[in-house]
């Protein structure tokens, strides 16, 4: 999940940006409105957490023009202000749920995960041939053993099961596993490549997980 995390607070920012990473999200963030509608033109995002007190336009103001823009990304408003009315505004200005600071770590996740589920178009569990993946416990089996995989290669998995059968360009993994930091020249989606074939594949007789040349991976039962 691609998540772009609109706070003008450094340290509320990072606090939130490290604990959606150690969930295996793809986090930006972005510190006023103008970088947050830049932003959500550049890349696709799962996800937005949108503060409602920017320092160059309101929260709402951004919220209504990316829905203007024709941004469907589910949109959770963060704000440090409960009063009734505010949230009424907010969700009519198109965000889709309101959390009030300061909150725990465990509610943001909580309404997150409860965010997504609304706009999963697979369902929770994904399943190809004999490989399934649990979105929710976060697991993944193959021929009903588990297989044990780390927060990244998790993602990227869960992205080519989304997209399968079709083969899926290499930026296109990048753009929705990987956030702006993400060196583009580098070598690590081959080397997560390699690594989930290893552990997805290795010991069984048909191969899921495909190179197709010149244009990027995709997960098949044939060659």
């Amino acid at each position: 999940m691609r998540v772009l995390v609109v706070e003008d607070e450094r340290k509320v920012a990072s606090f939130v940006a490290r604990s959606l990473r150690e969930k295996a999200c793809a986090v930006d963030v972005a510190s006023t409105g103008r970088q947050a509608l830049e932003s959500a033109r550049a890349a696709e995002y799962d996800m937005i957490l949108l503060d409602l007190r920017l320092p160059d336009m309101d929260g709402l103001d951004v919220c209504r023009r990316l829905r203007e823009n024709g941004v469907e990304t589910p949109i959770l408003m963060l704000t440090a202000r409960g009063l009734v009315d505010e949230r009424v505004r907010g969700l009519d200005a198109g965000a889709d749920d309101y959390l009030v600071k300061p909150f725990a770590l465990a509610e943001l996740h909580a309404r997150i995960r409860a965010l997504g589920r609304r706009g999963l178009k697979r369902g929770v569990v994904l399943r190809f041939a004999d490989l399934v993946l649990d979105r929710r416990k976060r697991t993944v089996e193959r021929a009903g053993r588990e297989v044990p995989l780390t927060q990244k290669e998790f993602a990227l998995l869960e992205f080519l099961m989304l997209r399968a059968p079709e083969t899926v360009g290499r930026s296109e993994i990048i753009e929705h596993v990987w956030d702006s930091t993400f060196d583009s020249g580098s070598n690590l989606v081959e080397v997560y490549m390699n690594r989930l074939r290893q552990k997805v594949d290795h010991g069984h007789g048909v191969k899921l997980l495909h190179t197709v040349r010149g244009i990027g991976y995709r997960l098949g039962l044939g060659s």
